[in-house]
């Protein structure tokens, strides 16, 4: 049993390593064998909910008292999420000529929460950890809210977008989930503590196979050549990495913080806005967010990499957080 359980925790941190990798794959996959990989469509939700709850199980009290103590820090930080990424897509799409549901796509990931992997991005770039966090949990539980508004303003035009249709379906697959994780890390926190390091195996295998099946079921357009869509993306990820330390640095945050505001603001949730296209509208409104969970790993990989030979000097709460 012991040696399953070291081969399964092995399998796990091969996973977490690779991740960009894997998903590459998974896009990949969804190339070569189409009609496969789309099969798996129906199930986005349900893998996303899947990986919120494990994402709430993560998840502690403590990892909000952030919003207490630097209610300044965390709240410009959620700002430049929700307002930097949003206008961005929309103006990225205006540019590259993009509309119908190619925007509504574009939209939907800027108007996500952070993504899964950003805290993870965000330790290996020695950054500030407890404001990634508490960013991407704060975040996320705003997105019932806040992702179906921005959504209705920005795209609303081109395709009619339901609010409270979007608003049911991410409190199903988001709020709830992580509630429910983090009332089970609350109350079962020493049985919880023994399956955390597997969980990383639980969310890029859902990831993966969530890319996989949006380009399976636009393998066609791929193939044709999505060459603007995939510059508008690769774009609209680098306008968020940039803009958003900008925005931490011309408001004096420190280096660690500056590195955290923009891996959350860059790194979105793709997989919830996959989900959501899927849903709610049609395969191909679910390619930008393929796309961009492709892209983003691979990005902030590298930046994390450039970062990390670059230490920043941590704050109190981060050494805390990572044991450093």
């Amino acid at each position: 049993m012991a040696a399953q359980r070291g081969r399964l925790r092995r399998v796990a941190d091969f996973a977490g390593r690779w991740f960009a990798v894997l998903v590459v794959l998974g896009g990949v996959a969804g190339l070569v064998i189409p009609e496969q990989a789309a099969a798996a469509a129906d199930y986005i939700p349900l893998l996303l909910g899947v990986i919120m709850f494990g994402m709430g199980l993560t998840l502690r009290v403590a990892d909000f008292t952030l919003v207490l103590r630097r209610p300044w820090t965390v709240l410009l930080g959620l700002a430049a999420q929700f307002l930097i990424m949003p206008l961005a897509a929309w103006s990225i799409s205006w540019v590259f000529g993009l509309s119908g549901l190619l925007l509504v796509g574009m939209v939907l990931v800027g108007a996500a929460p952070g993504g899964t992997a950003s805290n993870v991005i965000v330790y290996l770039a020695k950054g500030d950890v407890a404001l990634s966090v508490t960013m991407t949990s704060v975040a996320t539980l705003l997105a019932p809210l806040l992702t179906p508004l921005l959504v209705l303003w920005l795209a609303g035009s081109d395709l009619p977008v339901g609010f409270w249709a979007l608003f049911e379906s991410i409190v199903q697959i988001v709020l709830v989930p992580v509630v429910a994780g983090l009332l089970v890390r609350a109350l079962a926190g020493r049985y919880v503590e023994r399956v955390l390091p597997y969980l990383p195996l639980v969310s890029v295998t859902g990831i993966v196979v969530v890319v996989a099946a949006v380009v399976g079921a636009n393998a066609d357009v791929v193939a044709a050549g999505s060459a603007l869509l995939v510059a508008a993306v690769v774009v609209h990820n680098a306008v968020g990495l940039v803009l958003g330390y900008a925005a931490a640095a011309a408001t004096g945050l420190d280096e660690s913080a500056r590195r955290a505001v923009s891996i959350e603001v860059g790194m979105q949730n793709s997989g919830l806005s996959a989900s959501l296209a899927t849903t709610h509208f049609a395969p191909l409104a679910a390619l930008p967010a393929a796309l961009f969970s492709v892209w983003h790993n691979v990005s902030g990989s590298a930046l994390a990499t450039y970062w990390a030979r670059r230490p920043a000097r941590p704050r109190p709460e981060e050494r805390a957080t990572t044991g450093g």
